[in-house]
């Protein structure tokens, strides 16, 4: 019997042959297979609606305020219009950062959750592997696509800002506002990538989308909500009464707890949005009286506020890395039938 003449194997594109004429690798084609793929999505245009909701209202707040917040002088950090929209609230609704805090997770877990095993599910994973394409080039395009759809969302929606403030008091931006603003969008998106890597963990680990879910979902609020509780009672039942305690022990014993708290994302990104957002911070954690003597009230310039901020960016960066390390040994390592 005759076998038949194997067809040629067509490389795998995002979309059409034109894309290989211009002369796209396999790699920037598959990202932009997932960006296109998320911006169509609805669960992308529920979470994008979400942010944009909260987003207008916290501007919508801090603009009605924001006369009054340029005008206390007392406060060191007045001259900055810009780093006001963004933290001036009269109670109603928390500032964009918090709002952030709490959606910008739900925005990397529902972007990456399901994005290795619905493939595996759906008999697609199979298909595009069979291509003479990279199986990492796979992994690292849904990491990198869903980062790019979430990166050109904040720089959106702080253009928005910047546009807003200029339209309504005609003042302009000053280049050390752009530097803060601009750690800020850096820390913001870190911190959705950190969540975008353990959602794409757990995709990898887990054959079935809702367990996936599920357990990245419960991380996220043992993290919000009982992560404190537990601190609060491990500090009750292993430390001693605060009552029997002298001041510099009592000192000690708050910086620990402050250091307990880090291991939480959330804290890690509250504080350094809290020191790049408000100039005139300038400890995360208690000061003695001694280390008081002296200061002035006044805005610290960029540089040494990021000098304060570098151990909460090196330690999201690290659990990042750490995630996406996690995820490409265990994806190198699995085997994919068809």
């Amino acid at each position: 019997m005759k076998s038949l003449p194997l067809l040629p194997v067509r490389p795998f594109s995002g979309n059409t042959s034109e894309e290989t004429r211009r002369g796209r690798t396999p790699l920037q084609n598959m990202i932009a297979r997932e960006v296109t793929d998320h911006v169509r999505s609805w669960r992308f245009a529920v979470l994008l609606s979400l942010i944009a909701l909260t987003f207008l209202g916290s501007m919508y707040v801090s603009a009605g305020n924001i006369r009054a917040a340029v005008a206390n002088t007392q406060d060191p950090d007045h001259l900055f219009l810009y780093l006001k929209l963004l933290t001036t609230t009269d109670g109603s609704l928390p500032p964009f950062h918090i709002f952030l805090s709490f959606l910008g997770p739900l925005l990397g877990i529902g972007l990456g959750f399901d994005a290795i095993n619905s493939e595996q599910n759906n008999g697609t994973l199979s298909r595009i592997l069979a291509q003479p394409v990279y199986r990492d080039n796979l992994l690292l395009s849904k990491f990198a696509g869903a980062l790019l759809v979430i990166g050109c969302l904040f720089v959106s929606l702080s253009l928005l800002m910047i546009g807003t403030g200029i339209c309504i008091t005609g003042v302009k931006i000053e280049p050390e506002e752009i530097l803060r603003i601009s750690g800020f969008l850096f820390l913001s998106i870190l911190y959705v990538g950190f969540w975008l890597a353990l959602a794409i963990l757990c995709s990898i680990r887990f054959r079935q989308t809702a367990t996936s879910a599920l357990v990245v979902i419960g991380i996220w609020l043992f993290f919000t909500v009982f992560f404190k509780i537990v601190v609060n009672l491990a500090v009750r039942a292993f430390l001693p009464d605060p009552a029997y305690l002298l001041p510099t022990e009592i000192m000690k014993y708050n910086e620990l707890i402050l250091n307990l708290l880090r291991f939480s994302p959330g804290q890690l990104y509250t504080d350094g949005t809290t020191t790049l957002l408000m100039p005139s911070v300038r400890s995360l954690g208690p000061l003695t009286m001694e280390q008081m003597a002296g200061a002035i009230p006044a805005p610290l310039p960029f540089r040494e506020s990021l000098l304060i901020v570098w151990p909460q960016v090196s330690g999201l960066t690290a659990a990042t890395v750490v995630c996406f390390a996690l995820s490409y040994a265990l994806f190198m390592r699995r085997e994919i039938r068809v």
